[in-house]
């Protein structure tokens, strides 16, 4: 007889995100299990948004616990590491390493006799934890694999090459003798040094042993990127710390790396920046991050150059659906650590033009022109959160029709803790009412707005035409969603670091146009503030550090002169002033007679947006010449700065590293 079949109470799966496999889907359902538990270290894979595919969806979006990279080595989870990036000694990009045939000259630089030098160098430099190495190294294709683990082996290394090709017998024993220890060899059985592979290693393989990677490939995806990484990260007996060496190229996709070791999903190119900046402060507890200075230049330019960054919004909005199982809003992006809505809105000026863009017929035609227009202007004006005024202002008229102003006041001093006068609140109408732009012709554009009034009782009143379209559930959704972010953004970025008596954030990333919004210059004044701009009792000098080189016999770019702006230790900035302008100049007064002075500065033309250094004091201005670009000497002024704080240390050598070609 039969025994009679007991239904589980727990089936439990590994590597999950496989769960829609047929072998997985077959097993679920023999079991039917009363709970299915599943685990997986990737659980955001390409094909989710096919039918059938979504794991989130297979497990009814409920996650039981989520623990990230960062987490799990604050947690003492993982194995330390050090990782160092490496500058590489090939020239080929990743669009040629990704092509399926190489020509001969391109495969031999992949394989070249100073290639294998040079990584076994700096695997020799780098060192190991234990008592002799256990290494995988991934590579860019199979052949590549074939040929360096034949130098590796004629130089005297014991390594082997692994691919799809090979069996399942052919890798386990590839496994062991990687792991074994050298009293343990044999004839028939001898130690391996390395393992060449190029993506048969990223999941499902577990040597603990492993304690240097070797990456001599282009970084693809920040997924395969701690796939790849992760194979050293188990702790074993012995193994301190694993090494990780990342030879880095002039790859499109180098950006992708700090992505990767911070956790960091924004995609902000200030935010990438930050993490190369901050290099060891991005990863917890004991394990390390390093790059070299043409290694980090090499990334700096990839986040300059950030390419694709609509494929890269657009997956990250279908990973969000996919694990929230519902379309996500824009504060389900900032909430989730998902990409920056100000990446996104960058792309496509409102979250309803994007929506419009991946759920197309869900979101056609359901607003009008004027709803649109109100979402474009907000987005842009308010969504970055640089201050809390107008937010704070359309928060409370998201609610009802009409608020004192003495009401207002008292409500957002009890909110932020900040005073808030008068004026400030008329300021902020004055931004909800459109006028906040640089050209009569935009002003013409989103005046038509028409969010509110301030009357003459200090009332600050919805208008009707308003009211009407915040009943219009669509279009209160995303001015609610908008809110949220800036709201958001304010309370996280900027309130914790603001300075008493000033709207700025020491070190944080300013355009001009925040400055104008700051200032309270009723208009955005980006386009006249270049170089210097005074501004009342204020005046600001806008430094681009690295200026562009000319590209013929000109002295200098027109309308970008190679000024000697240099910092010369963290306290200490030598300014030149605007060609033509002596001491004596109106131009040097306004600087000179301000009663605060603001340096901000940037790297490169790259960078739209300006690090705010603080205020200085001028120590000693100069009158001194220059040659213009007609070959006339010109006067200008010579200026010595003295900060009145030390420039961070991370900061100022980032702005002192040379760029290079």
């Amino acid at each position: 007889m039969a025994e009679k079949f007991v239904r589980p109470i727990l089936t439990y799966a590994d590597e999950a995100h496989h769960s829609s496999n047929n072998i997985y889907t077959k097993v679920i359902n023999y079991f039917n299990p009363k709970l299915f538990l599943g685990m997986t270290a990737t659980p955001d894979k390409r094909d989710d948004n096919q039918e059938g595919k979504n794991i989130y969806e297979i497990f009814h979006y409920q996650i039981a616990h989520e623990i990230r990279l960062q987490q799990a080595m604050e947690d003492n989870l993982l194995c330390p590491f050090h990782y160092f990036g490496i500058s590489e000694v090939i020239s080929l990009d990743d669009k040629t390493l990704q092509a399926a045939k190489l020509t001969d000259e391109e495969f031999n630089q992949l394989t070249s006799d100073e290639r294998v030098r040079h990584v076994i160098e700096q695997s020799e430099y780098y060192g190991y934890s234990g008592d002799r190495v256990r290494g995988l190294i991934f590579c860019s294709r199979v052949k590549e694999c074939e040929e360096l683990s034949r130098k590796f082996n004629a130089l005297g290394y014991r390594t082997i090459a692994l691919s799809g090709a090979d069996n399942e017998e052919k890798r386990q024993e590839a496994f062991e003798r990687l792991a074994m220890n050298e009293a343990d060899a044999t004839e028939e059985m001898q130690p391996l040094d390395y393992i060449f592979s190029r993506d048969i290693l990223n999941e499902g393989v577990d040597i603990v042993e492993v304690n240097q990677v070797i990456m001599l490939r282009p970084t693809q995806s920040p997924i395969v990127f701690i796939q790849q990484l992760g194979r050293g990260l188990r702790k074993a007996s012995g193994k301190e710390y694993v090494v990780i060496l990342d030879f880095i190229g002039n790859y499109n996709n180098n950006f992708m790396i700090p992505v990767a070791l911070s956790g960091d999903r924004s995609y902000n190119a200030d935010v990438i920046r930050k993490y190369v900046i901050s290099g060891n402060s991005t990863i917890p507890g004991a394990s390390t991050v390093h790059f070299d200075e043409i290694s980090k230049d090499k990334i700096f330019k990839s986040i300059d150059k950030i390419k694709g960054m609509k494929t890269l919004i657009k997956e990250s909005y279908v990973s969000l659906k996919n694990r929230l199982g519902r379309v996500p809003l824009l504060y389900d992006f900032y909430e989730n650590q998902e990409i920056d809505p100000l990446v996104i809105i960058k792309e496509y000026k409102t979250y309803y033009a994007f929506m419009q863009a991946m759920e197309k017929d869900k979101y056609k035609n359901s607003l009008n022109e004027q709803e649109k227009l109100t979402l474009e202007y907000l987005s842009k004006t308010i969504l970055s959160g640089v201050r809390p005024d107008e937010l704070a202002i359309l928060s409370q008229l998201l609610y009802r029709d009409h608020i004192g102003v003495a009401d207002f006041i008292k409500e957002y001093q009890k909110t932020y803790g900040i005073k808030i006068s008068t004026s400030q609140v008329n300021e902020a109408i004055q931004v909800l009412q459109g006028h906040f732009v640089s050209k009569e012709a935009e002003y013409q554009k989103f005046r038509q707005i028409d969010i509110l009034e301030n009357d003459q009782s200090g009332m600050i009143r919805r208008l009707k035409s308003y009211t009407e379209r915040l009943a219009h559930i669509q279009f209160y959704t995303q001015v609610e969603d908008i809110i949220k972010v800036g709201i958001a953004r304010y309370k996280d970025k900027y309130f914790p670091g603001r300075i008493v008596d000033s709207p700025f954030v020491l070190y944080e990333k300013y355009s001009r146009r925040d400055v104008s919004l700051l200032m309270n210059c009723g208009k955005d004044l980006s386009s006249i503030m270049y170089g210097m701009k005074r501004i009342e009792d204020d005046v600001f000098i806008f430094i681009t550090y690295h200026k562009e080189e000319s590209q013929d016999e000109k002295n200098y770019v027109d309308g970008k002169p190679d000024y000697a702006d240099a910092f010369e230790d963290d306290l200490i900035f030598k300014w030149d002033s605007q060609i033509g302008k002596g001491l004596d100049s109106s131009y040097m007064k306004d600087v000179l007679e301000a009663e605060r002075k603001h340096l901000l500065v940037k790297k490169s033309d790259a960078e739209t947006s300006f690090y705010y250094m603080g205020q200085f004091t001028v120590v000693e201005a100069r009158n001194a010449r220059k040659e213009d670009n007609r070959g006339r000497m010109q006067p200008i002024t010579k200026v010595t700065m003295k900060m009145q704080h030390p420039v961070r240390e991370d900061l100022l050598r980032y702005l002192q590293s040379n760029i290079t070609a």
